[in-house]
């Protein structure tokens, strides 16, 4: 009886034994996968991150563009630029590039437009206050091209105002040709123009490419925790 105890008890020792080790096996190889698909994935990253430091070296931000204060906004998809003009404030918002139209009508029409030659599309929103002496603030919608710079709408907000469905009046187009010029040069002497649209264009294609290898970069420090 003793015997047969004793028996059984070494039997499930062995196979406990048995399992641990087949436990410890599976365990094993599994880290070795993942060690091996993480070490793939970092030598990935760093060949994309030496390639695009190499072949599109990006320069260092400007932090300023004439009477305007250009706040990068690193790791966002925006920039800020501000300035004084007397007494108003001035504030611009404006995309990273966020569409792009064929280079010119005719190509569209035909379907020949090249994707390479393509005008890219940079949405920005000018903001004018006078801060206390106006409960109001005047914004502009507008579209930023490679050589030019287009207003789509302008209204008045209210200080603070957070509204969903902000009624913007006509489209700047059709609004008759007198105002669309008064509201241009208006803009014009605020330095919002065709020169900050050319500005804007640079700046973007340079923070393209920082902030792709900003993000290669983040996700390359993540991968290499343990």
């Amino acid at each position: 009886m003793a015997h047969r105890l004793l028996a059984s008890g070494a039997h499930r020792h062995l196979k406990s034994l048995a399992s641990s080790s087949s436990v410890s096996s599976r365990s094993y190889i599994s880290e070795m996968r993942h060690s091996a698909f993480r070490e793939k994935l970092l030598r990935i990253l760093r060949t994309e991150i030496a390639y695009e430091g190499e072949s599109r070296p990006a320069l260092y931000p400007a932090v300023d563009f004439g009477p305007f204060n250009v706040d990068h906004r690193p790791g966002e998809k925006w920039i800020q630029l501000r300035r004084s003009y007397g007494r108003e404030d001035i504030k611009i918002d404006a995309t990273m590039f966020d569409g792009a139209a064929p280079s010119t009508r005719s190509a569209a029409a035909a379907g020949e437009a090249d994707p390479s030659d393509a005008r890219l599309h940079i949405s920005l929103m000018v903001e004018v206050s006078k801060g206390d002496a106006s409960e109001f603030v005047l914004q502009f919608s507008c579209s930023a091209w490679p050589d030019d710079l287009e207003v789509d709408y302008f209204f008045p907000v209210r200080h603070g105002n957070v509204a969903l469905k902000q009624y913007m009046g006509l489209n700047f187009r059709e609004l008759d040709e007198e105002v669309q010029d008064a509201v241009r040069e208006y803009l014009e002497k605020r330095g919002v123009n065709e020169e900050l649209a050319v500005f804007l264009h640079g700046y973007m294609a340079n923070k393209d490419r920082t902030e792709l290898l900003r993000w290669l970069s983040n996700i390359e420090t993540f991968v290499k925790k343990q």
